[in-house]
């Protein structure tokens, strides 16, 4: 089952690179470095679904020279959804860095247990 998975190096770049977001955004007390790693993972997703789109031999899916075979071109779908995540991607960050700007405007701390410790302060 592994074989059939890591058919590439760059499949198993990808699986290295999730597992160092997962390992980044669930240990750390830092939200930039929280950040950081949930960037991570999106990257790993990214180049997994480009890994396992590409097929060796063949070109991107644009006619050129009156080639319509379909044996030609790789799969578009794997690219257009990379391409749509990368958007998304971007957006979710900058929602994620412009709240994180607003808790240390409040509270002068990056760290995450800090905060909490000091909302729960100001409800008691």
């Amino acid at each position: 089952m592994l074989e059939k998975l890591l058919q590439s190096p760059f499949e198993a770049a990808a699986i290295i690179l999730f597992g160092i977001g997962f390992t980044s955004l669930m240990l750390q007390k830092n939200m930039i470095k929280k950040i950081i790693g949930f960037n991570m993972m999106d990257s790993a997703i990214y180049l997994f679904l480009a890994a396992k789109g590409y097929i060796e031999g063949r070109k991107a899916p644009i006619v050129v020279n009156g080639v319509t075979s379909v044996e030609a071109y790789i799969n578009p779908i794997p690219s257009g959804l990379v391409l749509t995540g990368i958007v998304v991607s971007v957006s979710v960050t900058s929602l994620m860095l412009a709240l994180t700007v607003r808790l240390y405007r409040r509270y002068h701390t990056l760290d995450i247990d800090e905060i909490i410790a000091l909302v729960r302060k100001e409800e008691s």
